[in-house]
């Protein structure tokens, strides 16, 4: 998708917008985070979603080729704060950032390819700071509110042409970012049902955790009235290691030029078979889309209206 700035942008009513249908997935899950109001962490490297955005695509015409692309608008026109339990409005917001898009690293697919299975921005990744060298982060301001909107575009039109056919959004998804989580029973929320989240855990339980590893040990069984033999054998058991190292006794004698196998000289510093020690270099698959996993440029903008 990069240099999209002299393809033509279509975007005229048809049929083929109104069959097309976007479904949530895990909606029951973003409701109980919406309840309440959810939060996404902002980091200078970026932090990945939970819940992550999936959605279920039908309608599309299974040989004509699809991008699908996921950005965030403004929720509102608030700066926001936590005080007192609670999410309150506390100012005006900052400049709106850079506008930025991801796309969905499959893209451009088929129709039949994008309505098989769910579609999910697992990888997409928050950021506060300007850093985007890969095209898999969003850039946010903290502390202020968003709402992801999911885009299907049909390419490969006529004379080039790209046309934007579906915006959705879905309410529960919105989201307040921050650098730290404010509300603790977001935290708790988060650490239950995201596998991910155990960093979030307290001390306290962390400790307790610990402790329930350190108290397992294994006991060797002892009879009750064991004979001397039985006695020597536990108390080695007992042993986590040997007292002292072993020693390999060497015939005096015995030269270095009889030994079975020739070992290289303390000086040789090429490897026997260099081959194997070759840097990986990795090579770019002929097969994958240019443009996946970048932002699209000028063009795709003017679709999503960010200007406006």
């Amino acid at each position: 998708m990069n240099g999209t700035s002299d393809i033509k942008i279509e975007d005229h009513h048809n049929h083929e917008k109104d069959n097309i249908k976007v479904r949530l997935e895990d909606e029951e899950l973003w409701k109980k985070f919406s309840s309440l109001t959810n939060e996404m962490i902002v980091t200078k490297n970026g932090r990945r979603m939970f819940p992550v955005m999936k959605v279920r695509v039908g309608g599309l015409d299974e040989n004509a080729m699809y991008s699908v692309l996921l950005d965030f608008s403004a929720a509102d026109n608030h700066r926001w704060k936590y005080v007192n339990g609670e999410w309150v409005p506390g100012g005006k917001p900052e400049p709106q950032a850079p506008p930025c898009v991801y796309m969905h690293p499959d893209s451009p697919n088929f129709g039949s390819h994008w309505m098989k299975q769910s579609i999910g921005f697992s990888k997409v990744k928050l950021t506060n700071k300007l850093n985007n060298h890969n095209g898999s982060q969003i850039m946010l301001h903290s502390l202020h509110k968003y709402e992801p909107r999911i885009h299907i575009i049909k390419v490969g039109g006529q004379q080039g042409t790209q046309q934007i056919l579906k915006t959705q959004t879905f309410p529960t998804t919105k989201f307040i970012a921050v650098t730290a989580y404010q509300n603790e029973e977001i935290t708790s929320l988060k650490i239950k049902h995201n596998p991910f989240a155990k960093a979030f855990l307290d001390a306290k339980q962390r400790e307790e955790i610990d402790q329930n590893n350190q108290n397992w040990n294994y006991q060797v069984p002892i009879e009750n009235n064991p004979t001397p033999t039985q006695s020597r054998k536990a108390s080695r058991n007992k042993q986590s290691c040997r007292s002292q190292p072993y020693e390999i006794k060497r015939n005096q004698n015995h030269s270095s030029n009889h030994l079975p196998v020739s070992l290289p000289q303390s000086n040789q510093i090429e490897p026997t078979y260099p081959a194997i020690y070759e840097p990986y270099s990795p090579q770019m698959d002929p097969m994958m889309p240019s443009g996946a996993g970048t932002p699209p440029l000028a063009s795709i903008g003017q679709m999503l209206d960010w200007n406006s």
